[in-house]
C-alpha cells in the first residue's frame, strides 16, 4: 500500500521508491491510543495502512472538537507542529485498531537532500492538504450538516459505522440528537 502511494505521483523510480519505503517503520496502535497529544513535539509523519483516526482540539471548557478523520491511504501527523517544530495544539487518536508506517523528520530531510524530485512531491502533498482544508472550510460555511454527512457516507461508507456518534457529531458541528435525526432521514 505504501509503495502504491508513492507510485501514484509518477515522480520516483522503483529503486527510489524502495529506498524511500525502507526509511519508514511500522507501528501498531490499539483503539483509543494516541499518535500525538496536545503539547507534544511532532517528529514524524505517518501513512495509515489500516484503522481510523480522529484529530481534535480540547476547548478551555473541556470539550473535544473533532475537526478531521484520517482513513487508510492517508498521511497523518500534527502538521503545524511538525513544520514549526513547536508543540502540537491537537490530539491525534486511533478510534479503531490501526497500523501505520512512520518516518522521522531527519529521514524526510535526508530525502530532500538526496532526491531532487522529493521537493516536488512535498509541494504536491502541501497542495492536496490545502485543497482539503479549503474544502472543509467551504463545507462548514456553505453546506448543511445533512449534506456533509452524505459526503462522508459516499466517500467512506465502510468507516461511518465505526466512528462513535459523539465524534461524528462534533466533526459535523451538530449535536448527537441532530445527527440521529439526520441518520433517520437518509436512506441509501
Amino acid at each position: 500500500m505504501l509503495v502504491a502511494f508513492f507510485e501514484r505521483f509518477n515522480l520516483f523510480t522503483a529503486d527510489e521508491i524502495a529506498a524511500i519505503v525502507a526509511l519508514f517503520h511500522p507501528r501498531s496502535l490499539f483503539k483509543n491510543d494516541f499518535l500525538i497529544r496536545e503539547g507534544e513535539y511532532c517528529e514524524e509523519i505517518g501513512f495509515v495502512e489500516s484503522g481510523l483516526f480522529r484529530s481534535f482540539y480540547s476547548t478551555d471548557g473541556g470539550s473535544e472538537l473533532t475537526y478531521c478523520f484520517r482513513f487508510p491511504g492517508d498521511l497523518i501527523g500534527a502538521y503545524s507542529a511538525f513544520i514549526t517544530q513547536g508543540k502540537s495544539i491537537e490530539h491525534i487518536q486511533a478510534i479503531a485498531p490501526a497500523r501505520l508506517w512512520v518516518i522521522q523528520k531527519k529521514d524526510l530531510d535526508y530525502l530532500a537532500c538526496q532526491l531532487p524530485q522529493w521537493n516536488t512531491f512535498l509541494k504536491v502533498i502541501a497542495e492536496e492538504q490545502y485543497l482539503e482544508l479549503e474544502q472543509r472550510v467551504m463545507q462548514l460555511q456553505r453546506e448543511t450538516a445533512q449534506h456533509r454527512y452524505k459526503n462522508l457516507l459516499l466517500n467512506h461508507p465502510n468507516f461511518i459505522q465505526t466512528i462513535p456518534l459523539q465524534y461524528l457529531a462534533s466533526y459535523l458541528g451538530i449535536t448527537q440528537r441532530h445527527l440521529s435525526r439526520i441518520r433517520k432521514e437518509i436512506s441509501f
